[in-house]
């Protein structure tokens, strides 16, 4: 790891599919793919798992629900991650900040002990983590989404950096909308940010990088993406709480709409 971390590791145990790591005897399985690779990694998992808990390190609202079939919530453990990076070479991350703390929680709060020894193993490493309720780990995931919902798909339609972006009053008056809009549909779940969490969230934002998000990044190389989890939830909330998002909805069926044709391009190639 360079950057924002510096550290060095020497793997004694690689694997190259997940039963081979699940005959090891892991206790816990750490899940940090995109969304859409889900599937592929349950299709490689028994429906009876015997006693193997998961670990969901993964951007998103409801990302749990595509395990339930594998996974009870008791087993299920939920982190935000604030923490990011891009590989250098194959054996070199640049991490490009670290906005410390992590979250970890027990889905169902039954396993407060199991999230707690995580956390500190975790923080034992200068990962600072902390353990939290399954209430905080549901709000710690959808102001996390906020943020990605605000940049991701703009710049991946766009064509603009995050720092571009952000820089455009244009483009950053967009970002805004579609916060002010995914706040609204946070409340009527229950979730309240602090009076000035627009502010807050456009402040974070504009230090972000002149790079590319990981949506972005995806949709111009033609592969899948996150949106369904991110302003495809928000907008399906809001539905559900009779709260309109134009901003959000545009964004994600424009989004589907750039993704599907490159997918089917793909394919008939």
């Amino acid at each position: 790891l360079v950057g924002k971390i510096n550290k060095s590791v020497y793997l004694k145990h690689i694997y190259s599919s997940i039963p081979e790591l699940i005959d090891h005897k892991c206790d816990i399985l750490i899940s940090a793919v995109k969304a859409y690779h889900v599937d592929s990694v349950l299709n490689q998992i028994d429906e009876t798992n015997n006693g193997l808990k998961l670990l969901i390190a993964q951007n998103g609202i409801d990302i749990r629900d595509k395990y339930l079939n594998h996974f009870d919530d008791s087993e299920i453990f939920g982190m935000i991650v604030n923490f990011a990076g891009n590989l250098n070479a194959p054996n070199v991350v640049n991490v490009t900040f670290f906005n410390p703390p992590n979250y970890i929680a027990s889905i169902d709060d039954s396993k407060k002990d199991m999230a707690t020894y995580l956390a500190e193993k975790l923080s034992s490493q200068n990962l600072e983590t902390k353990c939290v309720n399954s209430y905080k780990i549901a709000k710690e995931a959808w102001a996390k989404t906020i943020l990605n919902a605000a940049l991701s798909p703009l710049c991946a339609l766009s064509g603009q950096t995050m720092k571009e972006a952000m820089s455009n009053l244009g483009t950053l008056e967009i970002a805004e909308q579609v916060i002010i809009e995914a706040i609204q549909v946070a409340k009527a779940e229950g979730f309240i940010f602090g009076q000035n969490f627009v502010k807050t969230c456009l402040i974070y934002l504009k230090n972000a990088g002149d790079h590319f998000p990981s949506l972005a990044v995806d949709l111009i190389n033609k592969r899948d993406t996150e949106i369904d989890y991110m302003n495809g939830e928000i907008v399906g909330y809001g539905r559900r709480h009779c709260i309109k998002t134009p901003v959000n909805l545009v964004f994600a069926n424009l989004v589907k709409a750039v993704s599907q044709k490159n997918l089917s391009g793909n394919h008939s190639k």
